[in-house]
């Protein structure tokens, strides 16, 4: 960690960089990294880019809170969890089939996340916008910059929208009312299996 922490330091001041964010990590990593920057004078991370979406809500435990509490941006991938967020559940594409590494992050909890998509359609319609408008306008509620990537142009034009489009506290509830706590996956399920001071 401390090999990274200078590493990054030296590069915002040789002016490569202005700031330095990192991605999957434990709020305790991002902690424990930022009191050493601190202690030592360098350069902190000012940034998280996290799992989190409607699907994936793991980050509210601790890392949103800590995040919040020490003014660090939040820039969640996979706001629409590979497509599952903007178009009903069981709806599949070209994209569902191949990635595999999306199936690995969300099949498992196919079942228990259907109904909270099924809400997220229910509400597109009724406000006559895309799923991907509601979706997004749910992160965008959670004080987020979520980082998208677009196979289409629509994808975009929903993008757009959601800015525009502010949900209720009542509606807020009604989308995430059906979560339940998810095991994690990808990368943050194999540091769960590290020993705590591992550079990630």
């Amino acid at each position: 960690m401390e090999e990274i922490i200078e590493g990054l330091n030296n590069a915002v001041k040789a002016g490569k960089t202005r700031y330095v964010g990192i991605s999957n990590c434990y709020a305790w990593q991002l902690a424990k990294a930022n009191f050493y920057a601190r202690e030592n004078g360098f350069a902190e991370f000012i940034s998280v880019q996290g799992h989190y979406n409607l699907i994936a809500r793991e980050e509210e435990r601790e890392m949103i809170p800590f995040c919040e509490d020490q003014g660090i941006a939040l820039t969640p991938y996979s706001p629409l969890a590979s497509g599952r967020l903007c178009r009903p559940a069981g709806e599949t594409t070209k994209r569902l089939k191949l990635d595999a590494y999306a199936r690995f992050k969300y099949d498992k909890s196919q079942d228990a996340d259907a109904g909270i998509i099924e809400r997220v359609k229910e509400l597109a319609e009724s406000k006559n916008v895309l799923m991907t408008e509601i979706s997004l306008a749910w992160l965008l509620r959670k004080s987020t910059a979520p980082i998208m990537g677009v196979t289409k142009k629509s994808n975009i034009d929903g993008a757009v929208k959601a800015v525009e489009l502010e949900l209720t506290q009542e509606e807020t509830d009604y989308l995430e009312e059906l979560y339940v706590p998810h095991a994690l996956a990808g990368v943050m399920a194999q540091n769960g299996k590290q020993k705590a001071g591992d550079v990630v």
